[in-house]
């Protein structure tokens, strides 16, 4: 092996090793530190991926071929680099040096030393060497040192086994959607000789380049869809032509619900196509973020692109199918038509083609689905087929069966209870196909029901399935399902039978109305029945019903149509088994509002620390303390509600859980990852009031619904601030205050001042890292639109305020924005000078132009666009085509805001040359000029009050700009301003003259102070400088540079010997005034306000006080080189503060109390457990903790 080669396998050796202790540390965190969970498994799953791809090319180097294979640069410098960060881990992360040191430590005393950004970063660094390492090994001249193509290939099939190694350890997959997987392992497929013309009509299908890429099977219930989809699935995974599988199951969170279904599409995709796993690799390393991202963007990154970028050579087939069945189980009709609207999209790929199977039932929301892609599918309907070919086939799958029951049973006894080899007879057989057609679930619930020998003989089974033929008045269903529940009745006396047929009611009329499935031991609370009697009730329905050996997971239907032959109507006094729906509805919502009563309470995970976020708590603990009936309970505990159409009043049970429990409820879910529901919940929950009697109910949910909007994000984020910030922050009259304030914690001692009433605005939506340009609501009033200067759109929900798209496109900050009145598309308009046209349900960008535009507005019709561009005109484009029908010339200066009249004839803009124009859009000619706006300079002043009684004093004019900042000097003799004209000013309170006039900076003038004696002034500049001045002569003495932003606050030492500067470089610099060099640099955060404490030895600011390790004294033994303080490093921060980004008061440098938009400091003073805010609409708040009560709060 060549030296170089032995040098990489060294160090690849370094980095397993590393890597492998990196994991085990992590895994120590993991099991003992409660509040970064996320975090810990983000690092530990890097590693983890790092060492198997190290251990990988470690053994490929190694290997018989080892020596003929180059090691390239790039794999040394990534082997070195991930090396010398594993190490840095090690180190920050080993409590001691040594097992003995970690004892002596104790795990307990373990804290999480990582911030969530930092991790981010650690994270790539790690993922970007694990890329480079898997793909940094070459074949150095591979036809001539390997000899053979077979080595070649060898080579290059373990470089795709590593990429897809690092992939598939990456994507959130949901294992059992898969055709093949253990969930399917006993679900049956079309025999041999069935489905003939069908299963060949989907091969031609998929086989042909000018087919449409979608295939739809739909049919009514029971006519064998999955069993369909199941056959086609094997047949093209066996000749290697299937790319994915994904079969629906509603009430299996995963499987029910889109949240995985791309993932799981392309990890599949990995699996089955290696050349498709380095593409997918990419795009993962490009955006770490994408599992987080809409369906529409992970499907375009994750599936559509890598499938694209697949070289000719490399692909095996030319066409990939993908099987998605019960597409109508997906629980959200939102999502069932997004997922058919994405697999429009694979008509765009060429090559390799993409066909996709789809099965469902008729249902409305696909029916939808597919009406807005007209022609770009084919579809087939399964109940309409050719009754004779579903006779064929129903009688081939029966007499297979029979003849697998005969068998088996014949087995299993002595000779002279063997049933004949001609058993069931060719008449019984007809019959039964005759009873079945066209439901193929007919004749696998019989076979099911004659197959169980719990239930007896398979000929007499037999002969009670054939009683129901001659009863022309029943339905198939009837036939289907009595023969199976009479075995649960036959045989007792009146009273043991009505026992029997009660306890049926009870336990499966409960599993056949849930909303998700329960397990036996969940429904032992839920019902409040024993185990024994549900088991002994469940013991001889497995025919009919999904009933797993373990009683913790969850009994499902077999068939949907089991529910609809119980419930049906018109069966009541016919059907002893019938369930009465509305009354096991109105049951089951009293069992969930009795299980929430005795389960929900304050804390109910013992978190203890108010301000732990959601995504660091241990989801097996959320698991063990809401079990899944108390889950359950709490999603659905309304949904029962309204099934049983009963309605709610003051007094009675719902009333009483609410005023008891609604904050716990509110917990719950948050701790559930289902906040954003309650909205939904409650809503449901109003519909149903009588409002005669529920006047005191009805009051409480409408100030409920205020509550949870103005608070839902930091509810959903963080669950217990549900008692702190949410309680604290809402209105003194707010109904949920009221009768839940002893819920507040008692380390508030004493709370801000909040509103007295409610006010006009109901939520603040957050989620831009700009400033948001403009905002539009669809026609609907359902969502609204918001452009940014971080150059996204981003589309809400107004009744939640969910961002459920953030379209990316623009490369320059987008200042207009428009809904069609249709709400199907939306209008933006850049500073890249494009406008662009989306979906508003997908997200897809369909049109663009290219203009420097201010405004864009839609006609009523949705057929026009008007766009407002800088060249001082409006242009009139239709929507569909992009074509420019008219020009509208005549402004004096920029449009800034346009909009159609209700018919779509006249056009009016205003103007920078405050004018308003209206506009012929058929002609184009101005009909009206209207004028009269004027323009209104700033006041550029200065005035001083009285503060006893609120006069004006003094009114100091002078500056030629705003006044950013002034400072009084401390004898109050004196005042000094800053402004945007660049320089300070010194004025006399008394006689309000100005006696100097300091000019130096080359930009605006943001804050300034004086020394303790008066004597210097400091200014601090947003040309990044501070300058220190003479009071008396205006002389500058010292300009100090180092800050890299705009600086925020300055202050002077109280012996005037140092300066504090903070900047928006997030750094606090410490100034020797007579020397003007920086003797400290620390780097905390953003820091609006600072002051020194006396003695010089602190630093007080709005984010707390700040210990800096050396003293800060004027010293000539100080160092001059800047000490830099790592961002994950928190001791430093003591008692009470801000956070950076102004959103939380903190304790020790821990979230304590989250802060509202509206109650964001602009500025803030702390002073012990005293903190006194002033808040952006000008209102001052004070806040008290009590310092006793904290120590209880345990942070890790």
């Amino acid at each position: 092996m060549a030296l170089e080669a032995l040098d990489v396998v060294a160090s690849l050796i370094a980095v397993v090793h590393s890597s492998a202790k990196v994991a085990s540390l992590c895994f120590y965190y993991y099991r003992d530190v409660e509040n970064a969970k996320d975090d810990i498994d983000r690092l530990q799953r890097e590693a983890t991926s790092l060492k198997k791809v190290s251990e990988s090319v470690q053994l490929l180097l190694k290997g018989p071929n080892g020596a003929k294979l180059e090691a390239s640069q790039e794999l040394m410098v990534a082997a070195k680099d991930s090396l010398s960060q594993l190490r840095e881990l090690e180190q920050v992360l080993s409590p001691g040096t040594t097992r003995k040191a970690m004892s002596r430590v104790g795990l307990r005393a373990l804290k999480w030393p990582f911030q969530n950004k930092d991790v981010e970063k650690i994270a790539q660094g790690l993922g970007r060497c694990t890329h480079v390492i898997s793909l940094g090994l070459q074949v150095d001249n591979a036809a001539v040192l390997l000899g053979i193509d077979q080595n070649l290939l060898h080579v290059d099939k373990k470089l795709l086994e590593i990429d897809q190694k690092a992939v598939l350890d990456r994507l959130p997959v949901v294992v059992e959607a898969s055709f093949d997987s253990r969930a399917e392992e006993h679900s049956p497929i079309c025999l041999h000789d069935t489905r003939v013309d069908l299963l060949r009509q989907i091969s031609k299908w998929a086989d042909d380049p000018r087919a449409e890429p979608i295939f739809w099977l739909n049919g009514m219930a029971g006519t064998g869809k999955s069993t369909i989809s199941r056959t086609v699935a094997r047949s093209f995974a066996t000749t290697g032509r299937l790319g994915a599988s994904f079969f629906f199951r509603r009430g299996e969170t995963d499987r029910g619900s889109l949240s995985k279904f791309v993932t799981t599409i392309a990890a599949q995709l990995v699996s089955r196509v290696p050349a498709f796993a380095q593409h997918a690799k990419n795009a993962i390393d490009t955006d770490t973020t994408i599992f987080g991202k809409t369906a529409q963007e992970q499907f375009k990154k994750l599936v559509l692109e890598p499938l694209s970028r697949i070289p000719q050579d490399a692909r095996k087939t030319a066409t990939l199918v993908v099987v998605v069945d019960a597409l109508d189980e997906c629980e959200r009709d939102d999502d069932v038509k997004l997922i058919i609207n994405l697999f429009s999209r694979v008509k765009m790929l060429q090559s390799p083609r993409l066909r996709i199977l789809v099965t469902s039932r008729p249902d409305l929301p696909i029916r939808l689905g597919f009406s807005a892609i007209t022609g770009k599918y084919q579809d087939l309907v399964l109940h309409e087929m050719p009754e004779h070919i579903v006779e064929h086939d129903i009688s081939a799958f029966l007499r297979h069966e029979l003849a697998v029951i005969r068998s088996n049973y014949n087995n299993s006894v002595p000779k002279d209870r063997q049933l004949p080899t001609s058993w069931p007879g060719q008449s019984n057989i007809q019959i039964l196909v005759q009873m079945a057609v066209p439901l193929f679930i007919f004749a696998a619930t019989v076979c099911r029901f004659l197959a169980d020998r719990r239930c007896g003989n398979p000929d007499k089974q037999l002969q009670e399935v054939l009683k129901y033929r001659t009863r022309s008045q029943e339905s198939q269903l009837d036939a289907t399902y009595l023969p199976v529940l009479n075995q649960l009745v036959v045989g007792l006396p009146i009273r043991q039978r009505e026992k029997a047929l009660q306890e049926f009611r009870v336990i499966v009329g409960s599993i056949v109305i849930l909303a998700s499935p329960l397990s036996t031991c969940a429904l032992v609370q839920m019902l409040s029945v024993s185990k024994d009697t549900i088991d002994n009730r469940l013991d001889l329905l497995h025919s009919v019903l999904s009933i797993p050996p373990s009683s913790s997971s969850p009994v499902r239907l077999l068939h949907l149509s089991f529910r609809d032959f119980l419930v049906d109507a018109e069966k009541c006094g016919k059907n002893p088994f019938w369930v009465d729906e509305k009354y096991s509805h109105w049951k089951m919502a009293a069992n969930c509002l009795r299980v929430m009563n005795e389960r929900l309470r304050t804390d109910i995970c013992d978190v203890k620390a108010p301000g732990t976020s959601r995504s660091t708590i241990n989801p097996r603990k959320v698991d063990a303390c809401l079990p899944p009936e108390v889950q359950y309970a709490c999603l659905h505990w309304v949904y029962h509600i309204q099934h049983a159409r009963d309605h709610v009043s003051d007094g009675g049970p719902v009333c009483d859980f609410l005023i008891r429990h609604f904050l716990h409820w509110m917990e719950a879910l948050s701790l559930m990852g289902r906040a954003s529901e309650s909205l939904g919940i409650i809503n449901a929950l109003q519909s149903l009031l009588s409002p005669e009697v529920s006047v005191k109910l009805s009051s409480f949910l409408s100030d409920a619904i205020r509550f949870v909007l103005a608070n839902i994000s930091i509810i959903d984020k963080t669950p217990l601030q549900i008692y702190s910030s949410a309680l604290v922050f809402v209105p003194e009259k707010s109904i949920i205050r009221y009768t839940f304030e002893s819920e507040i914690p008692s380390w508030i001692s004493l709370a801000p001042e909040a509103e007295t009433n409610w006010n006009s605005c109901l939520q603040t939506l957050e989620g831009h890292n700009d400033s948001v340009r403009s905002v539009a609501f669809s026609q609907d009033s359902t969502l609204v639109a918001s452009a940014s200067d971080d150059r996204t759109v981003r589309i809400w929900r107004s009744d939640i305020g969910d961002c459920f798209q953030e379209l990316k496109g623009h490369s320059g900050p987008v200042r207009s924005i428009a809904f069609s009145h249709d709400s199907a598309l939306v209008a933006s308009a850049s500073n890249d000078q494009t406008v662009r046209i989306w979906h508003a349900d997908t997200g897809e960008c369909i049109k663009g132009y290219s203009n420097w535009v201010r405004s864009i507005a839609f006609s009523h019709d949705s057929a026009l666009m008007a766009s407002a561009p800088d060249n001082r005109t409006v242009r009139i484009w239709r929507a569909d085509t992009g074509e420019c029908i008219q020009e509208l010339k005549g402004q004096g200066d920029w449009v800034r805001s346009i909009a159609f009249s209700h018919d779509s004839t006249l056009m009016a803009s205003a103007s920078d040359d405050w004018t308003v124009r209206i506009w012929r859009i058929d002609s184009g000619d101005c009909v009206q000029e209207l004028k009269g706006h004027t323009s209104a300079s700033r006041d550029k002043t200065i005035r001083i009050w009285r503060a006893d009684t609120g006069d004006c004093v003094q009114e100091l004019k002078g500056h030629s700009d705003w006044v950013r900042s002034i400072a009084f000097s401390h004898d109050s003799a004196l005042i000094a301003s800053g402004s945007d004209d660049r320089t300070v000013r010194i004025w006399r309170v008394d006689s309000g003259d100005y006696v100097q006039e300091l000019k130096g900076h080359s930009r605006s003038v943001r804050s300034i102070a004086f020394s303790h004696d008066s004597t210097l002034v400091v200014s601090a500049s947003d040309d990044w400088t501070v300058r220190i001045w003479h009071t008396s002569t205006g002389d500058r003495i010292q300009e100090l540079k180092g800050h890299s932003r705009l600086i925020r606050s300055i202050a002077f030492s109280h012996d005037s010997a140092l300066v504090a500067s903070a900047s928006d470089d997030r750094t606090v610099r410490i100034w020797r005034t007579d020397a003007g060099d920086c003797v400290q640099t620390v780097h905390i955060g953003f820091v609006s306000h600072l002051s020194f404490e006396p003695g010089n030895t602190r630093l007080l600011t709005d984010l707390g006080p700040i210990t800096v390790p050396k003293p800060l004294v004027a010293e000539e033994s100080v160092a001059s080189t800047p000490l830099v303080m790592p961002s994950h490093i928190r001791d430093c921060r003591f008692g009470f503060g801000i956070t950076g980004d102004g959103c939380w008061v903190s304790w020790h440098g821990n979230n304590l109390l989250w802060l509202p938009v509206d109650f964001r400091p602009t500025c803030s003073r702390v002073l012990g457990s005293t903190i006194v805010i002033g808040c952006r609409l000008g209102r001052v708040i004070i806040v008290r903790f009590s310092i006793q009560e904290l120590p209880d709060l345990q942070y890790n």
